[in-house]
């Protein structure tokens, strides 16, 4: 008997790994929800600790080593952003990543421009 063959989407993809395999099939993170444009910026964590971390752990804490945003990070790993949040909760409850909130900006609500890009929209 053969074994089965792997299913290839294309000769550079490689297998598809289900994202609920890489969250251990968690949709929620420890704490709140992480905004998008939250700054994640890491700590390198003590050698004894990297043995229990997974992959995907270790990157995310190799791309933190400067402050990165949320969104930035799930692009950079090409994961869903529900993964990357569950994810990063884990690194925050384990306290190997700091969190900022996004800067606000006080935005000028101009009437004529909502509507212009009311407008705009209604064309499309």
């Amino acid at each position: 008997m053969t074994a089965p063959k792997r299913r290839w989407f294309d000769d550079s993809a490689g297998p598809i790994v289900r994202p609920y395999a890489v969250s251990r099939g968690r949709t929620r993170s420890y704490g709140e929800t992480l905004d998008l444009l939250a700054v994640i910026v890491g700590k390198v964590p003590a050698r004894s600790d990297r043995r229990w971390l997974d992959p995907e752990h270790l990157r995310l804490l190799s791309l933190c080593r400067r402050p990165m945003t949320v969104a930035d990070l799930a692009s950079e790993l090409e994961l869903p952003l529900g993964v990357v949040r569950v994810l990063l909760g884990d690194l925050q409850y384990w306290g190997l990543i700091s969190v900022r909130p996004p800067q606000t900006r006080a935005y000028v609500h101009d009437e004529r421009i909502l509507r212009i890009v009311l407008n705009e929209l209604y064309t499309l």
